[in-house]
């Protein structure tokens, strides 16, 4: 078994870009052995590393799809466009075309097309559970994206951005938003917690207590979401560390930030992927 990195490109016109605003989009995908795996198909998680929509963060996309790797899952990262490049709805688009694209080359990659995610950190906890929640909305659909080939099988949502109530990360809304930022309307459609339905796909949360940037409240308004609209939902929240821990190891951390009591979570959410 190897590993093979493809550079893919999305659909512009579909989703709404332009050339100078289009994101970096990477697969890692491994490939079979005629040996011991052959016509093996494989979970798949779209990755959308955080950084406030003002940047996408490097601790959380190849380190991360690397352990993702490690653990038989394909990995695709999205590198989605950030402020001032670009405002909302356009993270949401990349994000629904990159699943798109995933989901049509399943068979030619080998990845399941049943169990397909979408994870994210921090700001793109939330732009992952914006396609949880609006995979088939009209928001989607009349720039001719949505509908069943965008939608996650499952969000895995680590310290997610989720609220822009009391709780809110109120940097990442601002360069999300742009000029919009102090929109009741659009922030009351982007309180993620308030979008949760029934056709909302299964999620794997983990937050610490003691994130002092994106608070845990964040995670548990989602999950109680969640939960009243019968959604299954795994949730881990760890006693300690600091926002923006990635892997929490000794790869992407350093000092208080290496954490070993949190560095199960790829492992879990493997699992989790797996069982979709």
């Amino acid at each position: 078994m190897f590993i093979e990195e493809l550079s893919l490109e999305l659909d512009y016109v579909a989703a709404g870009l332009s050339e100078p605003a289009a994101p970096a989009f990477t697969g890692y995908i491994l490939k079979n052995s005629k040996e011991y795996c052959a016509g093996r198909l494989r979970p798949a998680v779209l990755l959308c590393p955080g950084g406030g929509y003002a940047f996408t963060s490097d601790r959380e996309a190849t380190p991360v799809a690397l352990a993702f790797l490690a653990q038989g899952i394909d990995v695709f990262v999205l590198r989605y466009t950030c402020a001032p490049q670009g405002e909302f709805p356009m993270q949401l688009c990349q994000a629904a075309a990159a699943m798109r694209v995933i989901r049509k080359n399943a068979a030619a990659w080998h990845v399941d097309a049943k169990r397909i995610a979408i994870c994210g950190f921090s700001a793109g906890g939330h732009l992952a559970a914006s396609l949880g929640v609006f995979w088939n909305s009209p928001l989607l659909k009349k720039r001719k994206l949505g509908g069943e080939d965008c939608r996650p099988d499952g969000m895995a949502l680590c310290y997610p951005v989720i609220t822009s109530g009391q709780y809110a990360h109120r940097g990442s809304f601002n360069s999300l938003l742009g000029a919009r930022a102090g929109d009741r309307e659009m922030l009351s459609l982007l309180s993620l917690e308030k979008q949760v339905t029934s056709d909302t796909p299964p999620a794997f949360l983990w937050h610490t207590w003691t994130d002092d940037a994106v608070p845990v409240q964040n995670t548990l308004l989602f999950a109680s979401a969640l939960a009243e609209a019968g959604i299954r939902a795994e949730v881990h929240i760890y006693p300690e560390g600091s926002h923006g821990l990635s892997l929490g190891n000794e790869l992407v951390c350093s000092g208080e930030g290496i954490r070993p009591e949190l560095q199960d979570w790829v492992s879990r959410a493997a699992d989790w992927a797996k069982a979709l």
